[in-house]
């Protein structure tokens, strides 16, 4: 069994990882409800499991691989029920709340836009541009080969260049 003082610092790093955690499971769930209860599932599983985690690597790799496990298993949960009664996350109001800043509207467009790709190009892109994840990293986190991590990142890059040039070209 762990220390008080390293079941509080892991409850701490793993409280940190919050918003980081919500960003990749948004780019798996495309719904803010589900990703949110995402996120907690993995945080109680985090919790719950905290003493298999060995301190190696990074604890945000170490959740990220849990957080796509669960959605995985949910998945295909879901393809045995009928009708999972998801909301497209573009339907989602909170994400329409309009932003007085500038970079706060843009940073909503840029997200949609991330949101819009499919998912596992989705998942890669954020890990890797946002969150700082390394190619290796990122291919443990989504139990996929790296070269696949470099394909899918090169896409997503392409796409998102592409989108941004035409709402560059809308806007003119």
């Amino acid at each position: 069994m762990r220390p008080a003082a390293e079941t509080k610092d892991f409850r701490q790093d793993l409280v940190s990882l919050l918003p980081k955690l919500r960003r990749f499971a948004l780019t798996l769930t495309r719904n803010a409800n589900d990703a949110d209860d995402l996120v907690q599932e993995a945080c109680e599983r985090a919790i719950a499991r905290s003493h298999l985690w060995n301190g190696e690597g990074r604890l945000e790799s170490w959740v990220y691989a849990m957080t796509r496990n669960l959605w995985v298993d949910e998945v295909r949960k879901r393809k045995v029920r009928a009708g999972g009664g998801a909301v497209d996350i573009f339907d989602q109001s909170e994400l329409r709340v309009e932003a007085v800043a500038e970079k706060a509207v843009y940073a909503n467009q840029l997200q949609k836009m991330i949101l819009s790709m499919p998912e596992g190009l989705a998942s890669v892109f954020l890990l890797i541009n946002v969150e700082g994840h390394s190619y290796r990293e990122t291919a443990d986190i989504l139990a996929i080969p790296i070269g696949t991590v470099m394909s899918r990142l090169s896409t997503a890059r392409l796409r998102l260049a592409a989108m941004l040039s035409e709402n560059t070209e809308r806007r003119a």
